[in-house]
């Protein structure tokens, strides 16, 4: 079945679904929305990003604003 075709069986669905259902739909479609967003860290990398923080808390670390971020990313300067 093609993308049009559901999206159509979709909108049918919706208009005619009551409205346990249509409150049942959103809260799988949100549900899956916010889930995308979030990331599933290991113990070592979130202890990594921990470690790295208070070096950057302490001052023992570089940092970049946004434009020199954006010149290193594209070879324009040297860390």
């Amino acid at each position: 079945m093609t993308i049009a075709a559901i999206r159509k069986k979709l909108i049918t669905y919706i208009a005619d679904a009551g409205d346990n259902k249509i409150k049942g739909l959103y809260l799988l479609i949100e549900d899956e929305v916010n889930n995308d967003h979030k990331l599933n860290l290991s113990v070592e990398h979130l202890k990594f990003l921990d470690l790295e923080r208070k070096k950057h808390m302490k001052g023992k670390s570089k940092s970049f604003n946004s434009i020199e971020a954006k010149q290193i990313i594209r070879g324009e300067r040297k860390l």
